[in-house]
């Protein structure tokens, strides 16, 4: 769908995060800027026979700060997570639901793996105790709509209300559907985002098990390095970042705050295998050009790129070539991050992330830098903002996220100008 005036433009007013490097937007974007690494020794669990044993885990975050203790027992680690960051989000929009506009705000929270931890504490539980000992709340625990629903019953909204999971490409995919939800006037105000909070002993052993992680135990903030050649693989981590989106007329109409705009968007699929990155790129390069096509921008319009970069061996060569198919000589001229490096690989959550970072790159006129780049790959030969954040004027940035199954979701937000 092409931009078009028939459909309301859609503009993002409030931001909510919780990060391996800040449980609040303000702190997480510093710490982003200074090239600060989330990840360290996992603490969730004694990973000494592991092969991978660090991670990027949330540190200091208590859910009675944000969700009453009798509810914060019955729900997921992901599901805190997602509560406190629409609240944040709420409060900076400057909204209060109301009985009167409740039906019009929804919500999309999206995950890759929603309560899937909870289930592994609960099945170790039953061997060990007997059947009686699971709660009668494990279902509603670990069903992956378990956030977004949990979400509208915390704040009361009465809108649409969905969740999708496609894998690390869920919180890409968050916003682009909440964008679609009110370009179809489906509601006014959409409470977006993804989470992801999985670091468990079952988790971290099946990534282990195909490779997918890095192995550098002995220097965890070295070890997620997106584009380097010698990067060995992702550090797993856990997260959650929600928005507020809003018809540019209603978000005018009360008087908010106007971060950015979301301008448009395309999945798309690769077709080719669970967990590798198709070779010839040709998901990800439709999904590129499918994205412009849909928010009326050019390949010239293109200011910056906030890259999926895994820190994998195959996914970042792939995702370079896509993005040298899409832009030709000009792709060497625009740069390209990779927040990854900072946060690590948090599935659900990844692309939530990369969009909050382009939402303040574009605000501050700074773009966050791919730490660790320290060696350069011949295949892996675009700017990637090596190592210090870097001034640069963004008036539209695309943001990637790929996700296991061969799902490619690219996001267009850019400069709201009025």
């Amino acid at each position: 769908m092409e931009q078009n005036s028939y459909f309301p433009r859609v503009v993002i007013t409030g931001l909510g995060a919780v990060t391996p490097v800040g449980n609040d937007v303000v702190t997480f974007w510093e710490n982003m800027k200074r090239g600060v690494s989330g990840a360290g020794k996992i603490s969730h669990f004694d990973a000494t026979d592991f092969s991978s044993q660090i991670a990027c885990e949330v540190k200091d975050f208590d859910p009675a700060q944000w969700v009453d203790h009798k509810t914060a027992k019955r729900l997921a680690r992901s599901t805190h997570f997602s509560i406190a960051t629409a609240r944040q989000a709420l409060q900076d929009a400057h909204f209060e639901i109301t009985p009167e506009n409740s039906s019009r705000v929804g919500v999309v929270i999206n995950t890759g793996g929603g309560g899937v931890n909870a289930m592994e504490e609960a099945t170790l539980k039953l061997h060990e105790k007997g059947p009686r000992s699971i709660s009668a709340f494990l279902v509603t625990n670990i069903m992956a709509n378990a956030a977004s629903c949990s979400v509208s019953l915390e704040l009361g909204t009465s809108g649409p209300l969905n969740t999708s999971t496609l894998a690390c490409a869920s919180g890409n995919y968050a916003l682009l559907d909440a964008y679609h939800m009110l370009r179809r006037g489906e509601a006014e105000v959409m409470i977006a985002g993804g989470t992801e909070a999985l670091i468990s002993p079952l988790i971290v052993a099946a990534f282990a098990q195909i490779k997918a992680l890095s192995t550098r135990n002995n220097s965890p903030t070295q070890a997620s390095r997106p584009f380097d050649k010698e990067r060995d693989g992702f550090v797993f981590g856990e997260a959650a970042v929600t928005f507020i989106l809003e018809t540019e007329a209603h978000a005018k109409a009360r008087g908010a705050p106007i971060y950015a705009e979301v301008l448009g968007g395309r999945l798309t699929s690769d077709s080719y295998h669970l967990t590798a990155p198709r070779p010839d790129g040709q998901g990800v390069v439709a999904a590129l050009q499918g994205a412009l096509v849909s928010s009326g921008k050019s390949l010239q319009d293109v200011d910056a790129i906030f890259a999926h970069g895994t820190s994998t061996p195959l996914g970042d060569v792939a995702e370079t070539m896509a993005i040298k198919r899409v832009f030709g000589e000009q792709a060497y001229k625009i740069p390209i991050t990779g927040t990854k490096s900072q946060v690590g690989h948090t599935i659900g959550a990844a692309g939530a992330i990369s969009a909050l970072a382009a939402v303040m790159a574009i605000n501050e006129g700074i773009i966050c830098p791919t730490i660790n780049y320290e060696t350069l790959d011949p295949e892996c030969d675009l700017d990637y903002v090596p190592n210090e954040a870097r001034p640069c004027e963004i008036k539209t940035a695309l943001v990637n996220a790929f996700g296991f199954g061969g799902q490619n979701v690219v996001l267009v937000i850019g400069k709201y100008q009025p």
